[in-house]
């Protein structure tokens, strides 16, 4: 079972858990999925083969190159997309996304309003502001979901730091909470960072607020503080991305519906 499988089951299985189905659709939105095309690219062109399933239109989306081609039964074009920048693609727009049909346990139809759902959860970015730290020690009281949602979500974020610490912070003022701390991140990264970090949040039910972010460099005494006291996340090294002649495949190229 794919990642994906996991999380629709759970999600399957408690209807009424609004978390399960927060974290489906996070793994939704951070899975590549392969979305069979209507014809071959023009270019960075790209037009999905839409189907009709009960008067809605739908893109057939697999989380695996396989399966997809386990359903076609033929070569047939595709492109692979994260689903967010799919979803991303198709907001807007009516269309759906026909889930591994056929093919896989997670096999289901999302409609229209999930997909546009889904953009709008995460276009919340998090607000910016300046708060003076007056001490920071060894983290407490997060929930489990969120501390095993940043595990994920950092993984994922392969290169665009070297580490993070998940600190408890006492601020000026007397306000406490949790900070996360990336160590070295890439010049650029940090708003991708701070933004994962807020997903974690967002799809694992916890109100906005419970953690903050910051950017602290190896030389930094801080980082050293944070070393004794924070939970240690490491980010892997970034892995050479697989470049098809699919559109879509290379990241740095993100294909364009037509």
């Amino acid at each position: 079972m794919t990642d994906l499988d996991t999380a629709h089951a759970a999600m399957e299985a408690a209807p009424e858990d609004d978390t399960a189905r927060l974290r489906f659709y996070e793994h939704l939105a951070d899975t590549e999925l392969f979305m069979l095309l209507g014809a071959e690219a023009e270019g960075d062109q790209i037009a999905p083969e839409l189907f009709e399933i009960e008067d809605q239109r739908f893109a057939l989306v697999f989380d695996r190159e396989e399966r997809l081609a386990e359903f076609v039964g033929r070569a047939a074009p595709y492109a692979g997309i994260p689903g967010r920048g799919l979803a991303q693609m198709l907001a807007g727009q009516g269309i759906g996304l026909a889930l591994n049909l056929e093919v896989a346990p997670s096999a289901m139809l999302i409609p229209a309003e999930a997909v546009d759902w889904l953009v709008q959860t995460l276009s919340h970015a998090p607000d910016e502001t300046e708060a003076r730290l007056t001490e920071i020690n060894a983290p407490g009281g997060l929930p489990e979901a969120v501390v095993l949602g940043l595990d994920r979500k950092l993984a994922i974020a392969a290169g665009l730091a070297k580490s993070a610490y998940l600190a408890a912070a006492t601020y000026e003022g007397g306000a406490t909470g949790h900070v996360l701390a990336f160590i070295d991140a890439v010049p650029g990264a940090e708003q991708a960072l701070a933004n994962a970090a807020s997903e974690v949040l967002t799809f694992s039910g916890i109100e906005a607020g419970v953690m903050d972010v910051m950017f602290v460099r190896a030389a930094d005494p801080l980082a050293a503080h944070l070393a004794k006291v924070g939970l240690r996340f490491d980010l892997p090294e970034p892995e050479k991305p697989h470049v098809s002649g699919a559109p879509g495949m290379d990241p740095a190229k993100p294909p364009k519906l037509r």
